[in-house]
């Protein structure tokens, strides 16, 4: 299971509700992509990001 590795943002599970109000499970998964990251001491890595992360500048991309 992919989780953020900046916020920690995973799965999350909800209800599904009918309109008879039959609930049943299901799961929200995060916008959770893979990317290339310069790290803080210059190095380049892989790491999984989700996209509000990438958004709000908290992470850099490598080119």
């Amino acid at each position: 299971m992919a989780m953020c590795e900046i916020c920690g943002k995973k799965k999350q599970m909800g209800y599904r509700v009918s309109h008879a109000h039959n609930r049943t499970k299901h799961p929200y998964n995060a916008n959770i992509q893979k990317i290339r990251v310069i790290e803080k001491n210059g190095a380049v890595t892989k790491k999984y990001v989700c996209t509000r992360c990438l958004k709000s500048g908290l992470v850099k991309k490598a080119v």
